[in-house]
């Protein structure tokens, strides 16, 4: 059993959570926000620190010390790259991990101590290079020891999500759709986001249930 902090982060420190609950590790969730931190207590059902992770007294509170992951979700870089770094140097978190808005943080953070930099934006840029054969179409990408895995799919209009709400196409509980690239724009989605075609879909999931998801967005009529 791991010993996971949770740091920040809204839907995404939702479903993370999920996923390591269903593992049985012990989690540790810090919030910064206070709707969020109530919201993700009364969700999962398991206390959330209130504060803000990047300040050495809440570490302390959430009594995360020799930790196996820690991990900040949050949107703003800078406090997620200080969260990373006092959470490995302080409180000898053995990996850490973070996301970044800009991905031009990725190698700098890199560079300056976090384990594993994660640009959502980054993948979308990437996928665009290229689309000329099924692996353009859907790529997945591992981010922590294959615990998790970020799948992009390209949305036919023979599809049967096409056009669409969200809330209507009843999506597996196995994953969820964290991003829709629509250029030029990146969308967070909702229940009521309507999926169109040659959208590109961001999934997360577990590596299990990734064929099982990829084969339910491509389902046609």
């Amino acid at each position: 059993m791991m010993k996971i902090v949770i740091a920040n982060g809204g839907h995404a420190a939702d479903y993370v959570i999920s996923i390591f609950k269903n593992h049985k590790h012990q989690i540790i969730v810090i919030n910064d926000n206070k709707e969020s931190a109530r919201y993700l207590s009364e969700k999962n059902n398991l206390p959330v620190v209130y504060g803000h992770p990047h300040k050495k007294e809440v570490l302390e509170q959430a009594k995360i010390r020799d930790c196996d992951i820690f991990m900040s979700l949050g949107y703003n870089d800078s406090d997620n790259f200080v969260s990373c770094l006092l959470a490995k140097k302080v409180f000898g978190a053995k990996k850490t991990i973070c996301t970044v808005s800009n991905p031009k943080n990725v190698n700098l953070f890199r560079d300056l101590g976090v384990d594993s930099v994660i640009s959502s934006t980054a993948l979308l840029a990437d996928s665009l290079i290229s689309e000329s054969s099924l692996e353009d179409f859907i790529k997945s990408v591992s981010i922590e020891e294959n615990s998790i895995v970020m799948v992009e799919i390209v949305v036919k209009d023979t599809y049967r999500i096409s056009r669409r709400r969200i809330m209507d196409i009843d999506f597996p509980k196995t994953g969820t759709i964290s991003c829709i690239y629509r250029k030029p724009h990146a969308i967070i989605p909702n229940g009521q986001t309507v999926i169109l075609p040659k959208d590109k879909l961001v999934i997360v999931t577990t590596p299990e249930e990734k064929d099982a998801l990829i084969k339910f967005v491509q389902k046609t009529e």
